[in-house]
């Protein structure tokens, strides 16, 4: 009996991953999920923080959220592309994000994944295409926003670029880009 049910618990698993997978290949993304107010309280809080520390904590809720994948088969892409990404499978992972913002085109994470990939790999024309798109579906993205900032300053267009992370730095104003602003590197950037 014990094998029995290991093997229907293994069929039901398999089941559940390939109706995943078949989701995907038909590109039946849900919308993604709304933490709209959840975000908008993290804001707060970081503006309110007292330190470096307690906002860096209040960020990674926020990356949490950010991170909060459509549906499984999305989350798995997700999860793949930023363990390449770890690994230093940087085009590995601009596959898995390319596969991502093919099968949930308005889910924003998916495009600031592939403009990080695409800012590490210098390709800053690309980084920007999608930090502007992930942008347009998720206008408070701070990390985009700073991403943007960075990217413009890769791109020689300071004066942009620092717009951009004063922007940012008003959504969160512990970000670790402010030294940019502030500082002679920010001068010559």
């Amino acid at each position: 009996m014990k094998g029995r049910l290991s093997l229907s618990a293994a069929l039901c698993l398999l089941m559940g991953a390939g109706a995943a997978l078949a989701q995907e290949a038909k590109g039946d993304c849900p919308p993604p999920p709304d933490h709209g107010a959840e975000l908008q309280e993290l804001f707060d809080e970081v503006q309110d923080a007292p330190d470096a520390a307690t906002a860096q904590r209040i960020s990674n809720q926020m990356w949490e959220l950010w991170a909060d994948a459509p549906n499984a088969a999305a989350q798995e892409i997700l999860d793949s592309g930023m363990r390449k990404r770890a690994s230093q499978n940087f085009l590995g992972a601009l596959e898995e994000f390319d596969r991502l913002v093919a099968y949930c085109p308005d889910y924003a994470e998916g495009y600031n994944q592939r403009a990080f990939i695409h800012f590490i790999l210098q390709d800053y024309d690309a980084a920007l295409v999608d930090l502007n798109r992930t942008l347009d579906l998720s206008p408070d993205h701070v990390a985009a926003r700073a991403g943007k900032a960075l990217t413009l300053f890769g791109l020689d267009r300071v004066a942009e670029g620092r717009e951009v992370l004063e922007a940012a730095l008003e959504l969160n104003p512990w970000l670790p880009e402010r030294h940019l602003l502030d500082n002679a590197l920010g001068e010559e950037l």
